[in-house]
């Protein structure tokens, strides 16, 4: 492998289904922008019936697999595999997009940097799991001139990450020949990139998002028709994945940047000791670890299955948080996060209590608790409404409910001091901003910005003396 890592080849699968508007100018980009021969095309189409089929077959250029049914992308994903060169990394590709120069140059650097990378993944301008960047073109002219300054390979905008989004996803071959092909079960589509994340990750290799490959994604073509319908697939297949895995996929991979923004450490080479409780997958660990790369993770997570992925890159245990004596020793956290946690507690002030002899005199808790003086709270109470739901406020798995007051009265009883507040909210209609000016003409709280609250965020220090 030469210095840019050109040596190793990628076989680029696309599925096509209808939509020749994108097929054409996407596979046109990659002829475009793509060093010759470094790549080929691998095309699997879905039983097109506008034109597309009989436009692939006037490409010379073009690996083909034409299905008489829609197969699904899981499945037309596997078959474009099963005929690409048996010595290429493999790179699924999105039949909405746009390549850019460089993209797949830099893709393919990032994933031979380490013997230990198992995939990366490119930003766009339309892409969930944050893999979004900001831009400012209006044209094509601009996006070549935005991609062009991007796209510059540069190791210090890559992140380790849990999940990619299978959009444009390259994939080591070794990686492909060890965990097998994508798992069908997830047809006609949705959720078998995450799961193809978590498989690489269980077999100890990392994730790469590599902000210096930037790719133009008109996004959801394929399901735009019939958004009902995609809808109900998403719910199907999500919870054919909490069956398989035993964990939300998104939740489970949250990133809580509000919370990682309270970490007060100018010095980013830095080493500190942070533990979060209830920390899932570990997602907010693994991107304090991004921007700390001395951080020493730690984490409590009672899913084992969620735990077991943690486990891959922090020290994580499965102990329950309310007993009063955990595993570590005294003073040796710099930070103690809570997200979404305190609430689930019966007893939060004990635990808050117990925790400050584990974190240094100068340690600090960071944490998330909703907020129940919330407008939409009070409106449903006094019309009788109560109402526990999944998620949210009232997530009816949450025992105690916090005001901003007694949130204060929480941290100062259990031995801490400066607290520091922030909040986040929702969008609010101008029926729900005169509501909230009712509230508080009737209120004594100050501000009225406690109406608006949905949940306060919350950096604590040790109380010492």
């Amino acid at each position: 492998m030469n210095a840019k890592g050109f040596s190793h080849k990628t076989s680029i699968i696309i599925l096509t289904y209808n939509n020749l508007d994108y097929n054409k100018p996407c596979i046109e980009s990659i002829r475009k922008y793509t060093k010759a021969g470094t790549y080929e095309i691998v095309v699997v189409d879905n039983n097109s019936t506008d034109g597309t089929k009989e436009w692939l077959k006037e490409q010379n250029d073009l690996k083909v697999i034409f299905n008489t049914e829609n197969v699904g992308f899981p499945k037309g994903c596997n078959q474009g595999i099963s005929i690409a060169d048996e010595t290429n990394d493999i790179l699924l590709l999105n039949n909405d997009t746009l390549v850019t120069p460089n993209w797949l140059d830099n893709l393919t650097i990032a994933l031979h940097s380490s013997n230990d990378i198992g995939a990366v993944g490119a930003v766009t301008n339309s892409c969930s799991n944050y893999q979004t960047i900001q831009s400012d073109y209006t044209d094509f002219n601009g996006l070549l001139e935005f991609a062009q300054k991007n796209n510059i390979s540069d190791p210090s905008k890559w992140e380790n990450r849990l999940r990619l989004v299978g959009f444009c996803m390259l994939i080591k071959r070794e990686v492909l020949e060890k965990i097998g092909l994508l798992d069908e079960l997830f047809t006609p589509g949705n959720f078998e990139d995450d799961d193809y994340s978590y498989r690489i990750i269980s077999e100890g290799y990392k994730l790469l998002l590599c902000k210096d490959s930037y790719i133009y994604h008109f996004g959801g073509a394929s399901f735009k028709i019939e958004p009902d319908k995609y809808n109900n697939v998403l719910d199907i297949n999500k919870s054919k994945f909490k069956d398989k895995w035993g964990f939300d996929p998104h939740y489970s991979a949250f990133i809580r940047y509000e919370i990682i923004d309270l970490i007060d450490r100018p010095n980013k080479e830095e080493m500190i000791r942070v533990l979060e409780v209830g920390c899932a997958c570990g997602g907010t660990l693994l991107e304090i670890k991004n921007q700390y790369k001395n951080a020493d993770l730690f984490g409590i997570e009672l899913n084992e299955s969620s735990a077991k992925i943690a486990r891959t890159f922090a020290n994580v245990k499965a102990e329950n948080i309310e007993n009063e004596n955990l595993n570590y020793d005294e003073k040796y956290f710099d930070y103690i996060i809570f997200a979404d946690v305190l609430e689930h507690l019966y007893d939060p002030g004990k635990v808050l209590t117990n925790l400050k002899k584990y974190l240094k005199d100068d340690g600090k808790v960071l944490a998330s608790i909703p907020n129940v003086m919330h407008y939409s709270v009070i409106r449903n109470l006094i019309n009788g409404r109560w109402y526990y739901e999944d998620a949210g406020i009232l997530d009816r798995t949450h025992i105690r409910f916090f005001t901003l007051t007694e949130i204060n009265n929480l941290f100062i009883e259990s031995g801490y001091e400066g607290m520091n507040y922030s909040s986040t909210t929702l969008a609010e209609t101008l029926h729900d901003q005169e509501f909230i000016d009712t509230l508080s003409m009737l209120s004594a709280a100050e501000p009225k910005s406690q109406f608006s609250a949905y949940q306060y965020i919350i950096r604590a220090n040790k109380k010492t003396n």
